[in-house]
């Protein structure tokens, strides 16, 4: 017990040593934060901007794809925002239930990164 600091006052007990404390903060950022040195979008953001872009396009509600695919309709919700990674098989089910080929969504989302590639300022190839 004489190890222990007495965080109210400023000067320890008579006879015990002067001792410095060194205070760590904790870890305030939040675990969905974007990291500063990464700007570029995070894949499931940018399958979920697909998903949903497509759903709208279409003309349908979040609970007719839902119900479709099979999952539920706050899942899809946070798919469609980014919010949530998700699985080869919800993906599947999302994209059969929107009648859009896998290929056409990892070309979609391969796309929006290329055009955000010029918005971070990073070299572009270009085929001619």
């Amino acid at each position: 017990m004489a190890d222990r600091v007495d965080e109210r006052c400023a000067t320890p007990p008579p006879g015990e040593p002067q001792r410095d404390a060194t205070v760590t903060p904790f870890p305030t950022k939040r675990r969905n934060e974007r990291p500063a040195e990464a700007p570029e979008p995070r894949l499931r953001e940018l399958v979920g901007d697909v998903l949903r872009e497509e759903r709208l396009r279409q003309g349908r509600t979040l609970r007719e794809v839902a119900e479709q695919a099979a999952v539920s309709l706050p899942y899809l919700s946070e798919v469609e925002r980014g919010r949530k990674d998700v699985s080869s098989d919800v993906l599947d089910a999302i994209h059969r239930a929107l009648e859009l080929e896998l290929a056409e969504v990892l070309e979609r989302a391969a796309g929006r990164l290329r055009s955000g590639s010029q918005r971070f300022g990073r070299p572009m190839m270009l085929a001619a």
